[in-house]
């Protein structure tokens, strides 16, 4: 593990404590988020929740405040694979290279760029060969104190600035493998505020969805971690749906 990414790990660490201080055991939830933003899905066509929901059994990192309700997504086929031909090949993986969209209007707060894609192992050992756990990323500010933020974006492709304006379903980039990661996928979150360290992530609120039982997610994924199949808690998601904007 390289210097940068002990020193983001410490800082994770270090934002654990602080929240728990802070909010004294009453982090957001969905009883309590009074957030009026409503998102659309940040991408075009079906992907699968691989991780992530708004209860502590389908949490993508439920004892992680800051990322508590974020999502991975992927694209499977209809056997539950996510890539075809070579899978240690990032580029073998159907959600690699596709575009990442604006969730809503907002204003680019902090663009994370110029880190490579990880490798990706047939065991899919984690690995970051980046000096970011999140690889290439965009952070935007959509309403006071609440941001979203795209992760783990393809080299190169990241096609806004900080300052810039952005209208919902604007190509942002593409899907990559940069960061921690196991293989391609985009990590997306909602979060009060712009630290990625301190500030305590919010359910998200999904509006023109449609909603799926994503066939075969057991071959993927076989935790049995969805308890709703394609019964969608509206207007929340969770792991082993499989997701597309109406339009």
């Amino acid at each position: 593990m390289n210097g940068p990414i002990i020193l983001q790990s410490l800082k994770q660490i270090w934002g654990i404590f602080v929240l728990r201080h802070k909010y004294k055991g009453k982090l957001p939830d969905i009883n309590n988020n009074d957030s009026r933003m409503i998102y659309s899905l940040p991408f075009h066509g079906k992907w699968a929740v691989a991780n992530g929901g708004v209860t502590k059994r389908t949490s993508h990192s439920w004892e992680v405040p800051t990322q508590r309700y974020a999502y991975d997504f992927i694209i499977l086929d209809g056997d539950g694979n996510s890539f075809t031909g070579e899978e240690t090949e990032v580029r073998s993986f159907y959600c690699y290279g596709k575009e990442i969209l604006a969730p809503a209007d907002g204003m680019i707060a902090e663009v994370g760029d110029g880190n490579p894609d990880s490798k990706v192992t047939k065991n899919r050992a984690v690995s970051c060969d980046a000096r970011d756990i999140r690889g290439n990323y965009i952070l935007i500010r959509h309403l006071d104190h609440e941001y979203s933020l795209s992760a783990h974006l393809r080299p190169g492709s990241i096609l806004v600035s900080v300052g810039q304006s952005v209208k919902r379903g604007e190509k942002l980039a593409e899907c990559g493998n940069s960061g921690n990661t196991t293989e391609p996928h985009l990590h997306f979150q909602v979060q009060r505020g712009k630290s990625f360290y301190s500030s305590p992530g919010l359910p998200v609120k999904f509006k023109d969805i449609i909603v799926q039982n994503t066939h075969n997610f057991g071959n993927f994924d076989d935790r049995h971690l969805n308890e709703r199949g394609d019964q969608c808690n509206s207007p929340y998601i969770e792991v082993g749906q499989t997701v597309s904007n109406e339009i």
